[in-house]
């Protein structure tokens, strides 16, 4: 296992962006399941709103992997 000089496996903020996209990702999977929930009652507007805010949290999620990868290449952005 590396270590950063700081005798921590990863760094802070490493951590930090992991967590947040694996709670992103576990979003994603749960709008699935909502928006199976609104079909199953009829309701439309809430399929899209359960789309629209999975779309939002996928672009989110492109993000952080998008810094994430850029601090653990360089070690900051």
């Amino acid at each position: 296992m590396a270590t950063n000089g700081n005798s921590q496996a990863i760094s802070n903020l490493e951590y930090d962006l992991l967590t947040v996209l694996q709670s992103k990702s576990e979003a994603l999977k749960a709008y699935e399941k909502y928006m199976e929930d609104a079909q199953s009652t009829g309701s439309q507007p809430c399929v899209e709103l359960f789309k629209k805010l999975q779309q939002q949290d996928m672009q989110q999620a492109q993000e952080v992997r998008q810094h994430l990868q850029e601090v653990m290449q360089k070690g900051k952005m």
